[in-house]
């Protein structure tokens, strides 16, 4: 009951204080590159560079992606999945909490959107339109840039699209074609059958699904969670409730040692791992040792709040002797280990207090112990735990399990936290995170080419040639925003890729009826709206999900109830127009509740429950 107690004045806390958060903390979400087949590239918005893609690299404002001839590539945002076709170049304008712009210059994307809450907004741009995406759905968006050609096809959804002068609807089954650039020209039909691109995101949207026993225990929004269940298997532990464990690792293995440092802003240094399971442990929830191997434990489950993303939930060891044996031409060592459950994650980046609640608050029951320092560390003194490399292989985002050495119990037990982050400025090759031969780069065409947008994306990143003499100075932070605003006005203006659209009126499409899907509302980061703890308890029967079930596409002259799918708020019916074509609506993850049916219909499949 005293646990209840603390827990419920914890989460009171947290949602009094979250309109105070401070507008300078870093979004508490990413996009993370999840697959890649083929060449595909990666662009950190702070260098001009082309390097190879890295798995598992956190994807945010101002990166860009090249797949090349015969690559795919899909990128997760919580449980939104971006999928690119072959030859297609994408960057991300805005990434923040409550907004993800895409720039697509050319070729062909797939979004599908699970969840969409009110205060949330998706908006894809290419050189002559801007598409919003206004409600969960399938969309597909092809870019010819070439010749001023942008195809939006809706499976399932409901998109407004904005060109120079002309905004207009295109609903569920609709595929709109639009010409032009200083003025716009639209042709919308029904979408056309699927393609090769469209079944390969079709068979990986089908695998997400099959992600049925992590969504149990982890929200969905929690990046990284649908690989979870392929990997490793869940148990419940008496001590911190239900716990993940990988299946197949190397004699030896310890969390935070197979893989490299790289350095993302905001975030400054930040863990990329190799596993193809290495997102969701490293970013969020804590590690713990037993039974002879490390688990994870992934904190309580909230419902409806969206975990804060982390760049590395580790402390730093040293000291003024520490590691002094292996410090390779005096060029000092870095040394961490895995926080475990219950240990306070204090960012080494700047954010408020509110932020640093936000992020433990699944961790942490009683949050007045975040400010405590002297703290005893359960994973410092597990044999293996501490991993130690020389700075330059940090630096240098060299793999740490080829450049990491043994320091001696006696040594680690005596040395002392000093951070959540390496005291070590980054260099350019941190930033690229990859070291090897030159890679396919988009042409220079598709990489220079300007897109419309409805909404104004944030200025881009400051070049890191501009602020790595700051950096230097800053022991191993990241930049204030004040500095790096003082750094942007000193530096030239870039030329402008974004040209951002007047507003105009919306003209109605009398040929389709539009998808009214209520959306729900998600809480802010943080923020609960239920809590259903993670722990030795009993499992109630609602944790089970319910599986989206793939998109059927009815033909057009079949008429077919509608069925609106069953938010957390209750749906509103909006009086149809006269004449309407069938939509179906996306699935959600609670079961769907079904209209009353007019006489002489077809049924309409319910979805099926595990």
């Amino acid at each position: 009951m005293m646990r209840k107690v603390e827990l419920l004045t914890a989460l009171l806390a947290i949602t009094a204080a979250s309109a105070m958060a401070d507008a300078d903390d870093p979004p508490s979400r990413v996009a993370r590159l999840n697959f890649q087949s083929g060449s595909v590239s990666f662009r950190p918005g702070s260098v001009e560079e082309w390097a190879a893609a890295t798995l598992n690299y956190p994807l945010t404002t101002g990166d860009h992606l090249w797949t090349d001839r015969g690559a795919q590539a899909e990128i997760h945002v919580g449980s939104i999945a971006i999928r690119m076709a072959p030859e297609t170049a994408m960057s991300i304008l805005n990434l923040d909490d409550h907004t993800v712009q895409l720039s697509v210059t050319q070729g062909s994307v797939n979004v599908h959107i699970r969840n969409l809450a009110d205060d949330e907004s998706f908006e894809v741009d290419s050189p002559n339109m801007a598409a919003t995406l206004l409600r969960p759905g399938d969309y597909r968006i092809d870019a010819d840039g070439d010749n001023n050609v942008t195809t939006v096809t809706v499976r399932a959804g409901d998109v407004e699209v904005t060109g120079a002068g002309a905004a207009f609807p295109v609903h569920a089954r609709e595929s709109a074609r639009i010409s032009g650039i200083d003025t716009v020209s639209q042709d919308i039909g029904p979408a056309p059958p699927p393609g090769d691109f469209d079944r390969w995101c079709d068979a990986r949207e089908r695998r997400e699904q099959q992600a049925q026993i992590s969504a149990r225990y982890v929200p969905r929004d929690m990046v990284g969670y649908e690989d979870l269940d392929e990997y490793g298997v869940w148990r419940e532990d008496a001590q911190y409730g239900w716990v993940w464990a990988p299946r197949t690792v190397a004699i030896g293995w310890a969390p935070y040692h197979y893989g490299r440092w790289a350095w993302v802003e905001p975030w400054g240094w930040t863990w990329i791992d190799e596993a193809p399971w290495g997102f969701a442990p490293f970013h969020y929830g804590r590690w713990a040792f037993g039974g002879g191997g490390w688990f994870w434990v992934p904190g309580r489950m909230v419902v409806g709040v969206r975990p804060v993303y982390a760049p590395a939930l580790v402390a730093f060891v040293g000291g003024p002797r520490f590691g002094i044996g292996f410090a390779v031409g005096g060029g000092g060592v870095a040394a961490w280990f895995p926080l475990g459950p219950g240990e306070v994650y204090r960012p080494a980046y700047r954010v408020s207090e509110v932020y640093v609640r936000q992020v433990n608050i699944v961790h942490v029951t009683n949050v007045n112990v975040i400010n405590v320092t002297n703290v005893r560390y359960v994973n410092q003194n597990v044999q293996g735990a501490v991993t130690a490399v020389p700075h330059e292989a940090f630096i240098s985002a060299r793999p740490v399990a080829q450049a990491s050495f043994r320091v001696d119990a006696r040594e680690v037990a005596q040395a002392q936290v000093v951070g959540t982050t390496a005291q070590v400025a980054p260099r350019r090759e941190s930033v690229m995170a990859h070291a090897g031969p030159a890679v396919a780069a988009p042409p220079a065409r598709y990489a220079e080419r300007a897109v419309v947008a409805r909404s104004t994306p944030p200025p881009p990143p400051v070049s890191f040639a501009a602020k790595q003499q700051a950096l230097q100075a800053n022991q191993g932070r990241p930049l204030e925003p004040q500095q790096m605003n003082t750094l942007r006005s000193n530096s030239p203006a870039p030329r402008p890729m974004v040209r951002t659209l007047a507003p105009a009126p919306v003209r109605g499409n009398p040929q389709s009826q539009p998808n009214m899907t209520p959306r729900p509302q998600l809480a802010p980061p943080g923020v609960p709206r239920i809590d259903r703890p993670n722990g030795p308890v009993e499992r109630p029967a609602d944790l089970q999900r319910v599986e989206r079930p793939a998109v059927v596409q009815p033909r057009p002259q079949e008429t077919r109830p509608v069925e609106q799918p069953r938010t957390e708020r209750p749906a509103v019916m909006q009086p149809r127009p006269q004449e309407t074509r069938p939509v179906e609506q996306p699935r959600t993850e609670r079961p769907a509740v079904m209209q009353p049916r007019p006489p002489e219909t077809r049924p309409v499949e319910q979805p099926r429950t595990e």
